[in-house]
């Protein structure tokens, strides 16, 4: 009995350090095999690999792109505006080895190191940019080159920065009131220059409109005085040659038209004398005989 159970200690033991010796690297993993805390190799290639049971230690690393977003913080920009920034960093673990030599075996380490990093590199290249520059496609320049910074630094770190982003800028709370006002300040004095302006054309049009008015309405008077000096012209001649044609006739036929005015109306009384001027075309006619 005791041989035996000897033999299933001795078993089962082999069969843990078995099961301990064996580990599984995931696609989305890297690890670092460290013994009695000394690193010793790195595996980064996916499936299943063994390490020396009971001594040494496995420490995985994600090989994906990893966040770390940056508390904001406010920002001189080179034309003495200050702006509260808030930012984003992606970054990939490069060197499973020299990550875990300088900030350990955790993400939180390389999030304490790379938060000054971006900071400071935030401010340096922000200090020398306008608020326009930032606030116009300018910022992908801008972005561009706080991201080789910083990746530049965290290199010794065993990262790879590959992407730096402003996730917001905005204005301090105390300025943008104050801001606000002078905008609006500003509106409101080109609204006035504009309305002024459009008076001062609006004025002019209508004077050049009534000026325009002014002269076609005399050149038209001109015309119709012209054109009516023409036609009474004509009818002058038009008369006087009738009138030479047969002065008798003409002479009849102006009387008769104006006892047909005088007595136009129905209501005409005239009171004269039967040896009048008016009644001597009727002096030589006589009454015909009765039958």
């Amino acid at each position: 009995m005791n041989r035996l159970a000897v033999a299933g200690v001795v078993l089962l033991f082999a069969l843990f350090a078995l099961i301990s010796s064996l580990f599984t690297v995931h696609q989305t993993q890297q690890v670092l095999i460290t013994q009695f805390g000394e690193p010793r190799r790195v595996v980064r290639e996916p499936g299943l690999n063994v390490k020396v049971p009971f001594i040494q230690t496995v420490i995985p690393f994600d090989r994906r792109l990893l966040d770390f977003d940056a508390q904001g913080q406010e920002v001189i920009l080179g034309d003495q505006r200050r702006i509260v920034v808030d930012t984003f960093t992606r970054y990939r673990i490069t060197d499973p080895l020299r990550f875990y030599q300088t900030v350990g075996a955790t993400e939180n380490g390389i999030r304490l190191r790379l938060g000054p990093i971006v900071s400071s590199t935030l401010r340096n290249s922000l200090g020398s940019e306008t608020l326009l520059a930032v606030l116009s496609a300018d910022r992908a320049r801008i972005m561009g080159e706080i991201r080789q910074r910083v990746n530049t630094e965290a290199r010794s770190f065993g990262i790879e920065v590959t992407d730096v982003r402003i996730r917001r800028a905005d204005l301090p709370e105390e300025n943008t009131q104050a801001i606000l006002s002078r905008m609006q300040s500003e509106r409101e004095r080109v609204a006035r220059e504009q309305r002024a302006e459009g008076a001062e054309q609006a004025q002019r049009i209508r004077a050049q409109a009534e000026r325009e008015r002014t002269v076609l309405i005399a050149e038209a008077q001109s015309q119709s005085e012209i054109l009516r000096g023409q036609g009474e012209q004509t009818a002058i001649r038009i008369f006087a040659e009738a009138f030479q044609q047969d002065p008798d006739f003409f002479q009849f036929w102006r009387t008769m038209q104006a006892m047909r005015e005088a007595f136009s109306d129905g209501d005409t009384r005239l009171l004269l004398s039967p040896d009048s001027e008016f009644f001597r075309y009727f002096r030589g006619l006589q009454a015909p005989a009765p039958q």
